[in-house]
């Protein structure tokens, strides 16, 4: 019988957090199919956590050769996807995704459909055959007589992206930079919707399972509908089983039989292994010891998949901190599991580890 904490263990093999590892940041990205962005430091982390030497070369690397994006997709914010993967993520998830976009620049902005159809040719006008960060675009963009507060421009931006005109540039001097989707990914994948959505259903469950139904449908703003229309297509390449009243699908494999390695991680909490879920997102507390409270930007501290503390981290130019506020008291083992956890991320940053409990 299949407990709530076998399915926390089973995803941190499927999401590479626990062995074996990616090889490198593109397996990664690939693995899980989008690994959400909007922190880019600490989503660096989030991928080279789960490779098995990481390295902050690796995906800065693959950024810059535009082999990975940066860039709205599957839900309004920020995520990272290989540049092979955008082209039919975003025709199939981004007309839904554009509905937010654009009621937020109607209702919050002002803007008509005319007003922003002007601004989003002006993006484009100003990116062609060069890549610009958000502050010099704002410039250009005040040139050709399209203003708004920094807002506003943020989410034209996204809205652009989502609509597959504009992506992720290469890093400039550490900033995050914008260009031509057609100048970064000049042929990208397409796909016909029912192929879409049977390759989404079969990468989500393969790189985030065991999951539901649910967990689909709100990882990729789609409805129940089209995500039974693509497992429909997949099943046979899957498998299931019910807990809690619940069915999970993912790929064919035994679930673990104990603990995983390593057991002890230090995320953020826009971590995939708790943001990739929402439907069953809580066996990551299968004691329910966290409260269910409206969650903070904060971080997770996790032990044998659990989540044992909320984590905040602070970075100094010799040393990164990490100050837990357990939910309940830590054990030495779990700390040992944390502090092993910490060295790795301090070794990823090549800064000092610190660790620090109350009292």
């Amino acid at each position: 019988m299949v407990r709530d904490l076998d399915i926390a263990r089973w995803r941190l093999r499927s999401q590479h957090l626990a062995a074996p590892h990616a090889a490198a940041a593109g397996e990664a990205v690939g693995s899980l199919l989008a690994v959400q962005a909007e922190n880019p430091g600490q989503a660096a982390w989030a991928v080279a956590a789960r490779t098995r030497h990481p390295d902050r070369a690796d995906l800065a690397t693959l950024l810059d050769e535009g082999v990975v994006l940066r860039t709205h997709v599957l839900r309004p914010t920020w995520h990272f996807v290989r540049a092979e993967d955008l082209g039919w993520l975003l025709d199939l998830t981004g007309p839904r995704v554009r509905r937010v976009t654009g009621q937020q620049l109607r209702a919050v902005h002002g803007l008509d459909e005319r007003a922003v159809d002007r601004a989003v040719v002006a993006v484009t006008e100003a990116l062609a055959g060069r890549q610009l960060t958000r502050a010099r675009l704002a410039d250009e963009l005040g040139g050709r007589g399209v203003g708004g507060s920094g807002q506003m421009l943020m989410i034209l931006l996204a809205h652009a992206e989502l609509d597959g005109l504009i992506c992720s540039g290469a890093v400039v001097d550490g900033e995050h930079t914008y260009a031509l989707m057609a100048e970064r990914v000049p042929a990208p994948r397409r796909l016909d919707r029912g192929e879409a959505l049977a390759e989404l259903a079969l990468r989500y469950f393969t790189g985030h399972g065991p999951a539901t139904e649910r967990d689909l449908a709100y990882w990729a703003t789609l409805t129940l509908t089209d995500v039974r229309a693509g497992l429909h297509e997949v099943r046979d390449r899957l498998d299931s089983f019910h807990h809690d009243g619940r069915t999970f699908w993912h790929a064919p494999a035994d679930p673990p039989d104990g603990p995983e390695e390593p057991a002890g991680h230090l995320l953020q909490v826009l971590d995939e292994t708790y943001r990739g879920y929402q439907d069953s997102r809580w066996v990551l507390d299968a004691a329910g010891a966290v409260p269910r409270t409206r969650e903070s930007a904060i971080g997770m501290a996790l032990v044998d998949a659990q989540l044992v503390a909320a984590m905040r981290r602070t970075v100094t130019p010799d040393h990164v901190r990490f100050d837990l506020l357990p939910y309940r008291p830590l054990a030495p083992a779990q700390i040992d599991a944390l502090g092993q956890a910490a060295e790795r991320y301090g070794r990823f940053l090549r800064l000092d580890a610190r660790l620090a409990l109350p009292g």
